[in-house]
């Protein structure tokens, strides 16, 4: 159904939606035959629930398809993520809580290592802490051109966000390649028009990017950068409208917060970094909204570093701390899912589908023993697209009236 079907059927209801996105959570396993990371894990919530719930796998985009962070969330929240394209840029901007503007240019920043000859020998500058990263992006903010202003923000470690406005009476276009070529011994990639409206907004960005490198010799490991996901803001429909839900969105990760931001959620304070903060700001808001957006980013970082354990570890953390919390609220609809895999034996984004858990109170249980990938690919939902699962959930929670007589 398009979204102005959906909103036909719109029908009140007191109940509550929880959508529980652990990032990256699909994986594989590291040896022939053996379990992925969240068949290792020992999961005791999860599985009792799973005997109360459906079970599947949710694919982001397409088969086959990899997807990216900002894509795959769009997609969790129901909104066909080729349909609607939203760069990299605009999430991280929106989720630091910059005033982005219509017209405005923003690109995620990567600081990186290279050698000698200029080759990239870490994409991510060793993850260097954030305090170093905003000491850094300081620095670059003495980086301004005449013909527009230019904006410098550190967004979370080795991250960064560069914003381009132009000046009144000028226009920007964004149609603009990344520099990150997406793996190391290679050249960083030159900022290339796609277009010729944008050919001013490759050169003023490849300028930046020249004057960044000069400023940054030296620092390594941070001695250099790569820009991502150049956008603009495409002004999407907003999530209430099209779903009736208000919704509270919980993510301690900014671009989480901005790809929620974008579309119209209320991004709820956290007082920390930690899962504990996140279920604290849950159990503080549980009143105040329909449908609850729940993001843990460390399950992703632990698939990129290749840390097979480790992302386990955070699966155990997760049921043990996050999954009574919830079911001590009494949702009505509970979904456990990813928004993509990140095997660690591949120590990036796959396109393998994402291992989902719908618990309602309406549901008719698989009746399953666990929620690993395998079981889910034996469960009732089969392999579905991600963006069914919010009609799932308003038709689990009551929520959507009758389709025709």
């Amino acid at each position: 159904m398009d979204f102005k079907q959906l909103q036909s059927l719109h029908m009140t209801a007191e109940t509550k939606i929880v959508h529980l996105v652990m990032d990256g959570l699909g994986g594989l396993p590291r040896e022939p035959g053996g379990k992925t990371e969240l068949e290792t894990a020992h999961t005791p919530h999860l599985d009792a629930l799973a005997g109360e719930a459906q079970l599947g796998l949710a694919v982001p985009i397409g088969p086959g398809i990899t997807p990216g962070s900002g894509p795959a969330h769009l997609a969790l929240f129901g909104y066909d993520p080729v349909k609607y394209k939203v760069g990299r840029g605009v999430l991280s901007a929106l989720g630091i809580g910059f005033d982005l503007q219509p017209g405005d240019v923003a690109a995620r920043g990567n600081f990186c290592t290279v050698d000698d000859q200029g080759l990239i020998t870490d994409r991510r500058a060793g993850r260097i802490p954030t305090k170093v990263g905003q000491q850094l992006v300081t620095l670059l903010r003495d980086i301004q051109f005449p013909e527009v202003e230019v904006f410098v923000f550190s967004e979370k470690e080795y991250r960064f966000v560069l914003v381009i406005r132009p000046t009144a009476g000028q226009t920007l276009f964004a149609n603009v390649q990344d520099t990150d070529p997406q793996k190391t011994g290679v050249p960083s990639l030159p900022a290339l028009a796609l277009d010729e409206e944008s050919e001013p907004t490759a050169a003023l960005i490849n300028a930046w990017i020249a004057a960044a490198r000069e400023i940054l010799k030296g620092h390594e490991p941070a001695n250099s950068v790569n820009l991502r996901g150049i956008a603009q803001d495409p002004g999407l429909p907003q999530f209430q409208d099209v779903f009736g839900l208000k919704a509270g969105a919980i993510a301690t990760y900014p671009m989480y917060r901005g790809v929620a931001k974008l579309i119209g959620m209320d991004v709820l304070p956290v007082q920390g970094e930690e899962v504990e903060a996140e279920v604290e700001a849950l159990r503080a808001h549980w009143s105040d909204y329909d449908y609850f957006f729940f993001h843990v980013k460390k399950t992703d970082s632990a698939g990129e570093d290749g840390d097979f354990d480790r992302k386990v570890g955070v699966i155990e953390h997760v049921d043990e701390t996050v999954i009574p919390a919830i079911m001590d609220l009494n949702p009505d609809v509970l979904i456990v899912t990813g928004d993509h895999s990140t095997p660690a034996v591949l120590k990036s984004h796959s396109w393998h589908p994402v291992p989902t858990m719908l618990w309602s109170q309406t549901c008719l249980p698989d009746g399953a023993t666990s929620c690993g990938e395998r079981a889910c690919a034996r469960g009732s939902l089969g392999v579905f697209p991600a963006t069914d699962e919010l009609p799932l959930a308003l038709g689990y929670a009551l929520r959507l009236n009758k389709y025709g007589a």
